[in-house]
This record gives structure tokens, C-alpha cells and sequence, in this order.
């Protein structure tokens, strides 16, 4: 009786070690899923945000065609955005709404990376005196994420000029203030009309700049201001501002801009390649669990043995 009490207690302690390497295999494969899903999603998010996917559409001074191919695919698009010396190099969209291009990419897919847009309130042919280009502030200097750069001083003395492509024609960007504000500045007017308002907007940007580079600046001039929210205020802003200029100058981080940052190696990997790696990971972590089972099982009928041999 005594020994068919311990045998019942033998198989339910083996049960419930059973059922708790099950319960930990379980919990192992439902993080080992979550996490290897994010980290995948993240890296596909940043893949839609590179700027070498849209690399082949950039219109050059031999080649416009391609730019025509990407505005055939969305309307939308109407320029192309470069900062020498930066990752920003993408293609411009402007929507019905500012809302349109939040999380929605140039060729129109869903993405939380979205676009580089002109605010709706302006005109496409840059026309205005002062015009508004948004972007989303992003890790791996990605879309407007290195515009933080700019608040260091070395930063800003090094980058002075970039490109900024529409109707057709490049013109010169010549980048001369930077501001640390918040969301309800009325430097976020678009369109300034008058020209006594113009003189105060640009004596506005004068007093808020936070780093300045002496560049007359006039009513009849027109300017472009790139803001993205600034990543440690909920509504602070980062704001790089810049005369058009007919002039395109020569980007002396030419070689750089041609080599660019490579894309993340986790970005390159198919889905199919990681659902395999992650089945290797079950089954090797599956085959540990069985090992240790049987181990345990070899150990018991060892110590049962010696008992009766005793």
C-alpha cells in the first residue's frame, strides 16, 4: 500500500514537471515570437524610412525620367528634398490635409514612418515667402532625425547648403537659422502675405534662433522652414530654415551621400528565413527540455535499482 501511495505521488510529481517544462516552452515560444515580431516590425519600419529605397527615383541633371516613373505612381509627389551632408535626401509630397502623409509613404502604403510633406496651405512651386516641410523625427537618422544635429555648433558651421528640386529645375538651399520651439509658435503661419508681416516673421526668426549664420534675408526672398518634433518635449520642435536660392551649390559630401548608411542587416532578412530561425529555436530548446526529462528518468531508474540491489 505504502509503495502504491509513493508510485502515485512518483507520477504526479512527473506530471506536473511536465506540465510546467510545457507551461515554460509555451511562455519561451510566446516571447521568443513578440520579440523577434517587434524587432522585425522595427526594422521593416526603418526599411520604408531609408532613403536608398527612393535612391532610384532621385532626378539628376541627366535623368528626370525616373522622378516622373515615382510622380506616375502618386501625384502627390511634386519635388525632391536633399541636405548635403545628412541623410535627408527624399522625395517630396504634398496632400490634401496634413494629415494625409503622417503614415502614409510616397508610393501610398500605411507606414508609421510616412513622408517628407509640404504643408497643404502652401504652394508646390515654392512661391510663397515662407513655406513649411514636415517630417517625422526618427532614430538611425532616419527621415528629419538627424535634424537635432543641428543644435550643436560644429554641426552647424559644417552644413550650410543642400537642394531642393521642383518644376523641374534644382535650386540651391542656403540653411541659415535653427530653432528649438513648440508646436503653437506663430512661426508655423505658412504663406506670410504682407509685407510689413514678413519683416516680422523674419525679425522673429532672428530673436528665437538658437543658431544663426549671417544671410540677408528679404520680403522678396523665399524661405523653407524643416520642422520635426523634438524627441524629449511632447510638443517641442526642431526647425532648420533656408533661402531658396537659384543658385545650386556644390555638395562637398559628395562621396558620402553616394555611399550612404547601409540598410540593417535584420532589414534585409526574408520572413520566411526568420519563421525557419525561429522554429530552430523550438526545436533546439524542446530538444533541451526532452534531454533533461530523460536524464531525470536514467537518474530515477539508477537510484531505484541501487535500492533493490540493496
Amino acid at each position: 500500500m505504502q509503495k502504491t501511495g509513493y508510485g502515485l505521488i512518483r507520477k504526479g510529481v512527473r506530471i506536473l514537471d511536465s506540465a510546467i517544462n510545457l507551461v515554460v516552452l509555451l511562455l519561451f515560444l510566446l516571447c521568443l515570437s513578440v520579440g523577434g515580431y517587434a524587432l522585425w516590425d522595427s526594422h521593416q519600419i526603418y526599411q520604408e524610412a531609408n532613403r536608398q529605397r527612393y535612391e532610384q527615383y532621385k532626378p539628376t541633371a541627366d535623368d528626370s525620367l525616373s522622378f516622373q516613373e515615382l510622380q506616375q505612381i502618386n501625384p502627390d509627389v511634386f519635388g525632391w528634398l536633399t541636405i548635403y551632408g545628412t541623410n535627408i535626401d527624399y522625395p517630396l509630397v504634398q496632400g490634401e490635409s496634413n494629415d494625409t502623409y503622417l503614415n502614409t509613404s510616397v508610393t501610398g502604403e500605411n507606414v508609421l514612418s510616412g513622408s517628407i510633406f509640404l504643408d497643404c496651405r502652401n504652394q508646390r512651386d515654392f512661391s510663397d515667402f515662407n513655406s513649411i516641410i514636415y517630417g517625422h523625427h526618427m532614430d538611425k537618422q532616419a527621415m528629419f532625425g538627424e535634424l537635432d544635429q543641428f543644435v550643436d555648433d560644429t554641426f552647424f558651421a559644417g552644413h550650410q547648403y543642400g537642394e531642393l528640386y521642383y518644376n523641374g529645375t534644382a535650386h540651391g538651399l542656403e540653411l541659415f537659422a535653427f530653432l528649438e520651439t513648440d508646436a503653437y509658435n506663430s512661426i508655423y503661419t505658412p504663406a506670410v502675405v504682407k509685407a510689413e508681416d514678413q519683416e516680422e516673421y523674419i525679425s522673429s526668426l532672428w530673436q528665437q534662433a538658437s543658431q544663426l549664420r549671417d544671410i540677408p534675408v528679404l520680403p522678396s526672398d523665399h524661405i523653407v522652414l524643416l520642422s520635426t518634433c523634438a524627441s524629449l518635449e511632447t510638443n517641442g520642435r526642431y526647425i532648420l530654415v533656408a533661402k531658396i536660392s537659384t543658385t545650386v551649390y556644390e555638395n562637398p559630401f559628395y562621396e558620402e551621400a553616394v555611399t550612404g548608411e547601409g540598410v540593417d542587416w535584420l532589414s534585409r532578412v526574408p520572413v520566411w528565413l526568420l519563421a525557419v530561425m525561429f522554429l530552430l529555436a523550438a526545436g533546439v530548446l524542446l530538444m533541451i527540455i526532452r534531454r533533461r526529462k530523460r536524464s531525470k528518468r536514467n537518474e530515477g531508474s539508477k537510484n531505484r535499482t541501487q535500492e533493490k540491489e540493496k
